[in-house]
Order: C-alpha cells, then structure tokens, then sequence
C-alpha cells in the first residue's frame, strides 16, 4: 500500500487570504519607493487613514436561521454587466509589474467586471482594450480643448465603453512620512542612483528582466496626435499643474463631447470622480453625467476631507434616483463594499487593493483580491439572510447617528 503523502499546509502558497496579506507581500516583494508611492496620502494622512478605519464603525447584525441558498450579486455600471459590484478604478503610471494595466485587464475580464484605465497609465488603452476588457477611459483635465478632444477619439476609437473625469486631484505639498523619490526618467544616473534600493527585490526585478525592459515611466495615453513620443510621468504632471482648472461650464463641455463623439453608438455614458458634496453631485446632474463617483482621491487630495463612505448616503439620497453613484475610498473586504451598497452606492471603485494584488502575484493576485472582495460580500449577505445586493438598505446596517456628514450643510452652516 503506498504511503500517503501529506502536504504541509502552511508551505509558501501564492494565494493570499485578505487584502491585508497582498499589502504586506507587496511591501516585500516591490522596491520601497514603488511600494511607498503606492501607500501615497498627503499631508498628515488623515484622509487616507480615516477612509479604511471609518468602515469599522458601522455594523452587522446577522441572523441565526432562514438564510438563503443561494445569493447574487451581479450588477451593471454604465451599461456594463459585472458579475459583482466592485470595479478597477484607474491608477497612474505602474513600475508595480512588467505587464502593468494589461495584468489588472486580464484579471477583471476574468472575474467579470470593469477595468478603469488612466490616462496616466503605463500601458496604452489600445493595449488594454485589446484584453477584451470592459474599459472606462479616464481622462484628468489637461490640456487644452483639442488636445482633449483628441484623447477621447483615440479612447472612443479603441473600444472604451465609458469616459470618466477626475477631478478630485488637489496639488497638496508633501507627506509627514516623506515621499517616494520617482525619477524623471529611468536612465544610467537615475538606475545607479536606485540601485540599493532595487537591487535587493530579486523577484521583481527578475520579473522585469524576464520582460525584457525596465519601467520608462512615460504615459503613452498622453502621446500628441501628431505621433511624437509620449511624455512622462512629471511632463504629464506639469501639463497637469499649467492647466487652468474646469469650471462646471467645463465638465457640461467634456460631458457633451463624448456624447457627440459616441453618437454612432449611441453616446457612450460618462461618469464624474471625486465628489464629496450634495451641491456638488446635484450640479454634476445638470451638467449631463450619467454617474458621480464619491471619491477623495484615495486621501491624496486636500487633507481632512471626511471618510468616503460617511459622505456617500446624503449624496445617494439626493441624486441617486437620478444617476448611478459609486463609491472610492478605504474598501479592503468585501464587508465593506455590502456597507457601502446599503447606504445607496451602485458599486464601489477599489485602486489600492488592487494594485497589492498586482505587486504580490501579478494578474493572478489581482484575481485574488477581487475573489476576495467576491467572498466577502457573500458571507455577508449569508448573514443578513439575504438572496441579493438588491435587497440591500441602510437599516440593515448598524450606524452611529453622527456617522453621515453632508458637507455642503455643515460648510453652509460654518
């Protein structure tokens, strides 16, 4: 009889079990400035910090009997089917993985859901789109008028099914933690100078080599329409900074633009990033958006800005029967994104979570950061008893009664 052979079951295993643990492989595996410009924040990290913790103030009370069998959680974005309600929010230039946006593409197709692309990005959105991914483009307000017009053509020509504007990027000045040193550009000086701290990540850098290039840190998404190179990352940047800011004359131009682009396919929906007001959701309606996200820029824009999810219920109250509200901000299980539903978001936009996933084990990790969130969600809607996300409402939650903040009362009465 042949002897059986045990498995060791805590052997060094590629799975992670919870977005914390992508974080901490992260950390390991990337060199500390790819692995600190992911962390980012500004200022004195309050926002950043305050995002994540302001999830564990809200609570559950699950039932003991009556669950149900079986529980859906499919939705749709903009006209996108997903199989679960949490899609990729666009992030900048990644030295995270050689095959960067196109790995994270890969792996939300894979799970059924929507990849958002930014205009900062490392990969191109011909690259991306060619993934067979369901694509929202992103686009920062940079640039001038042709020059953005441009951008959405070459989106809209490549297969995006959405446009997304952010707008909740303030230049906020420097970090109590120090930030991350990001060359200019990746040549001999700035290789030697990053040595020590590249030299000792054998994996990533193996993963590079095995690439066969080493992270240029430009943003083809930006090259000009006349075919010249595309800048990087600080040139996109400075564009950005020399841009005067958009008015909401603006947003209603870059709304009807793509509507006008798109027409042929029936204007493509386009959604607006970074609200954090009920005035301001209301006017994002009256410019024309199909969606509002409920976004401080993951706590890297002006500091203090409350919790995401404390913002979201005013906000989905006011505008919610009118347009489709998403939420970005502090979401690491998928807890938080049934929290998140039940106080009026369609779908949450996860960025951090991702790209631990992307930096721990590539395409597979970010698989496994959305199986995660996928797990999470259904263990609590098990709880509740409930069959559906649908049937999600706020009194299923357990609320403090100074939780929501509506920020154009509260400025209104300052």
């Amino acid at each position: 009889m042949a002897a059986l052979k045990l498995e060791n079951p805590w052997k060094a295993n590629p799975w992670f079990e919870s977005v914390a643990v992508a974080q901490e492989r992260a950390r390991k595996r990337l060199p500390t400035p790819v692995y600190d410009a992911l962390v980012a924040g500004s200022e004195r990290g309050q926002t950043i910090a305050e995002n994540e913790a302001a999830f564990a103030r809200i609570g559950f009370a699950p039932h003991v009997a009556g669950h149900q069998a079986e529980r859906s959680m499919s939705t749709s974005v903009l006209g996108c089917d997903i199989s679960l309600p949490v899609i990729i929010s666009p992030t900048g230039v990644q030295a995270v993985h050689p095959d960067g946006e196109v790995a994270v593409a890969r792996a939300a197709a894979a799970r059924g859901t929507v990849m958002g692309l930014s205009n900062f990005a490392s990969k191109s959105v011909e690259e991306v789109t060619a993934t067979g991914a369901n694509t929202f483009f992103q686009m920062y307000w940079t640039g001038d008028r042709d020059v953005m017009v441009h951008r959405m053509q070459r989106a809209h020509a490549a297969g995006a099914k959405a446009l997304i504007a952010t707008l909740d990027w303030s230049f906020s000045m420097g970090r109590d933690w120090g930030s991350p040193e990001i060359p200019e550009k990746v040549d001999l000086k700035a290789a030697l100078r990053m040595a020590p701290k590249v030299v000792t990540k054998v994996r990533w850098l193996k993963g590079f080599a095995k690439a066969g290039y080493i992270p240029d840190l430009t943003a083809p998404n930006l090259a000009p329409a006349d075919g010249g190179p595309a800048p990087t990352f600080f040139g996109a940047y400075y564009e950005w900074m020399t841009t005067p800011p958009p008015s909401w004359e603006d947003v209603a131009w870059v709304c009807e633009q793509w509507k006008q682009l798109t027409a042929a396919d029936g204007g493509k929906p386009f959604m607006l990033k970074g609200v954090a007001r009920v005035d301001d959701a209301r006017r994002a309606v009256g410019a024309g958006v199909d969606a509002i996200s409920v976004s401080n820029h993951g706590g890297n824009n002006l500091d203090g800005t409350p919790a995401t999810i404390r913002l979201l219920e005013p906000i989905a109250d006011a505008v919610g029967g009118e347009i489709e509200v998403l939420l970005d901000g502090g979401v690491r299980r998928g807890s938080d994104v049934v929290k998140a539903l039940a106080l009026g978001a369609r779908a949450v936009m996860i960025g951090r979570a991702y790209l631990w996933g992307l930096g721990a084990n590539g395409q597979a990790g970010v698989e496994n950061v959305l199986d995660i969130l996928r797990g999470g969600i259904d263990s609590a809607l098990l709880g509740m008893g409930l069959s559906s996300i649908d049937q999600l409402v706020p009194e299923l939650l357990l609320v403090p009664d100074d939780f929501a903040v509506d920020a154009t009362r509260n400025s209104a009465r300052a």
